[in-house]
């Protein structure tokens, strides 16, 4: 999944190395995905290759910045067959799409291009006849999959970009690697998704930090989750490290609504999710972005989802609104 500049996750673990731990924990640490991964577990075996071998199988699938990926050969055109690995994406993807009433769906890729935060460089705001061209071809509600595997897309021009949820499902792949190899504590982060299970080297929960939304790289502690002992994912998104500026100053997101093809309007800052799965904390996390606080909880009620919302507020404070029970361990 291969972008031009580094991406910075907007969440992380904190980890803590005590030379006293009495039980064996493997450190595999690298580069995916224009982003970084880090990942923690209980083991006497270094599953580093294994590590590795899940990542490149999902840029080899998924990525669209992969011009020799199976995702951009469907794109182009060139085969309606789809794997596995596409099918749970597109369930999942679709799933998403239809709770929140479509704000969320991963066949905006040409709509993210045009606005400049995809494969192209953009130097204009891209005109109504443009976004309404576009805008013809986006809706995963008008794709579907056969039993056998064949894809019907809505148009010959309807692409998918599933970079809202495939880092979730590459935390997934890891992790059930990592579980079929008996391994039953671990923290897998990539890019700041997350997913943990069991105790973390001192014997305690998996803490993980939620950053403060400031523009910038700094990572300032807003507040700190625990999770574990039982399985569980956490993703974040946000707007304020990924956006532009018009030609009047104006600044708007790199999330578009494929409702109306232009960036869409949110008092939501960013939005963490817990989820069963990384994937689905992924997609439901980018869903909260494209709508109001009141779609965000919509969307997470209805999927049975804890989160927090971050807002901005009045005078420049930050608001927060708790959906469910996020095990935060700071006041937000």
């Amino acid at each position: 999944m291969k972008r031009r500049v580094m991406l910075m996750p907007l969440i992380s673990a904190i980890i803590l190395i005590f030379a006293s731990c009495s039980r064996s924990f493997v450190t595999n640490n690298g580069e995916a995905w224009a982003t970084t991964y880090h990942i923690v577990y209980s083991s006497d075996t270094d599953l580093a290759d294994s590590v590795k071998a899940c990542i490149e199988l999902i840029d080899r699938e998924l990525s669209m910045f992969n011009p020799s990926s199976a995702l951009s050969a469907v794109n182009s055109g060139n085969t309606d067959t789809v794997d596995m690995h596409f099918r749970k994406v597109f369930g999942c993807a679709s799933y998403v799409s239809a709770i929140s009433g479509g704000r969320y769906d991963p066949t905006v890729a040409p709509l993210v291009d045009i606005w400049g935060f995809g494969r192209k460089e953009v130097l204009a705001e891209p005109s109504d006849s443009a976004i309404a061209a576009v805008l013809a071809s986006v809706g995963i509600a008008g794709c579907s999959i056969d039993s056998a595997g064949r894809l019907s897309r809505k148009s010959d021009s309807t692409q998918f970009d599933f970079s809202s949820l495939a880092k979730g499902y590459g935390v997934d792949c890891v992790a059930d690697m990592l579980e079929r190899n008996g391994v039953s504590d671990y923290m897998v982060e990539i890019g700041g998704e997350i997913r943990v299970l069991g105790h973390n080297p001192r014997g305690n929960k998996w803490r993980i930090q939620i950053d403060e939304p400031t523009v910038g790289a700094a990572h300032t502690r807003f507040t700190v989750l625990e999770l574990g002992p039982e399985p569980m994912a956490v993703a974040t998104s946000g707007n304020y490290r990924n956006y532009r500026a018009d030609s009047l100053g104006r600044v708007y997101g790199h999330t578009i609504s494929p409702l109306d093809g232009r960036p869409a309007q949110t008092e939501v800052l960013s939005a963490t999710v817990l989820a069963s799965t990384c994937m689905f904390a992924d997609a439901l996390a980018t869903a909260c972005m494209a709508g109001s606080v009141t779609q965000a909880e919509s969307v997470l009620q209805f999927a049975k989802a804890d989160a927090l919302l971050i807002m901005a507020g009045e005078d420049g404070a930050l608001g927060t609104k708790k959906i469910g029970c996020l095990p935060t361990t700071e006041n937000p």
